[in-house]
């Protein structure tokens, strides 16, 4: 393990956003991880892919450890039984695999769940701590367990479901255990066959339709939902962003009532039996952020819930931007939008 002095972070996150720490390494195995922090002495920041923090200073007293840890294997083949189910699989990935070259090796083995989820930035032991989700599917749905490094002691600990306590976009890693345990592996129970396929959510079906496919397989979901993010969404590596910014605010039903009176096209989706979960991209857009270009940051021109680096920009600067977003929204609709980003 190759330890960098005074390291710039700018290659490491999806904004682009230039600051050096003080230390860096890549860690490629748990014995990596324990072997260092047993001597370490510095404050520990640990780092997956870099798709969704926002730097907002400089680190000249924190040691960055980046998961690089690799590896992915079936660790449990269920057959099916009498109903017609062909079985499931329990598969181990390493939580330093990108999360969407993982996608893809489960549409080469023909193994269903998380189509839905393809082209989401990010690595494999990141998914958890942000419960990520697209297309009407959460980690949640396909989870099993995971294995953390806790960072203070260097024990390793099996989480469950249960144990992580999932809601949307969130989990135990970002509130009570943040930047507590170094995720190194996580295990998901994936189908053989599809027990179902999610078609209805976003224009899925709009643009399996477009390719005339009638009869869908995973790969032709997870192609179209590649098709979707590509239209809307910018490469990272073109112009600096993380993705959403914004979480999807989920009101009661009755204040959406009362909202859909004044507001008619407003976009929602029942969440529960009391919520409605709207789009918060549409509300950004409806107080005219849309495209909107401030210097060296901005609202993305085809999605409005994409706050973006132009080249020079500043954590700080896309931070301004988003509590005035968050305050238009608010005083429009009485809408409190939250950052699905992390600050650092």
């Amino acid at each position: 393990m190759t330890i960098h002095k005074n390291f710039n972070l700018k290659p490491y996150n999806t904004f682009s956003i230039e600051a050096h720490c003080a230390a860096f390494a890549e860690v490629t195995s748990v014995e990596d991880v324990q072997a260092f922090l047993r001597d370490n002495t510095m404050p520990i920041q640990l780092l997956g892919g870099g798709s969704n923090v926002l730097f907002l200073e400089e680190f000249y007293n924190r040691f960055f450890i980046k998961n690089s840890i690799e590896g992915i294997k079936i660790v449990q083949n269920t057959e099916g039984g009498d109903s017609g189910n062909s079985g499931s699989v329990l598969v181990e990935i390493g939580g330093g695999v990108n999360w969407h070259e993982f996608v893809l090796w489960t549409i080469e083995n023909d193994l269903a769940g998380v189509e839905n989820l393809s082209l989401i930035p990010g690595t494999v032991g990141a998914a958890p701590i942000q419960n990520i989700g697209a297309y009407g599917v959460e980690l949640k749905d396909v989870f099993e367990s995971l294995e953390a490094l806790n960072v203070q002691n260097i024990d390793i600990q099996t989480f469950t479901k249960q144990n992580c306590h999932f809601g949307y976009r969130d989990s135990v890693f970002k509130n009570e255990l943040k930047d507590k345990y170094l995720i190194t592996k996580v295990v998901l129970k994936l189908q053989k066959t599809p027990t179902q396929l999610h078609t209805a959510y976003g224009d899925i079906s709009k643009t399996l339709s477009e390719k005339g496919i009638e009869n869908p397989t995973i790969r032709d979901i997870s192609n179209a939902v590649m098709t979707i993010r590509q239209s809307k969404l910018p490469d990272p590596s073109v112009i600096g962003n993380a993705g959403s910014f914004f979480k999807n605010p989920t009101i009661p039903k009755t204040e959406f009532d009362v909202l859909k009176t004044k507001f008619p096209n407003i976009v929602g989706y029942p969440n529960d039996r009391e919520g409605v979960k709207v789009a918060a991209g549409w509300l950004i857009e409806q107080c005219g952020w849309k495209g909107k270009r401030f210097g060296n940051v901005g609202v993305h021109e085809r999605q409005a819930l994409v706050l973006v680096n132009y080249g020079e920009g500043k954590g700080l600067e896309i931070k301004d931007l988003s509590q005035q977003i968050q305050a238009s929204v608010f005083e429009k609709f009485q809408i409190r939008l939250m950052a699905e980003v992390n600050f650092l």
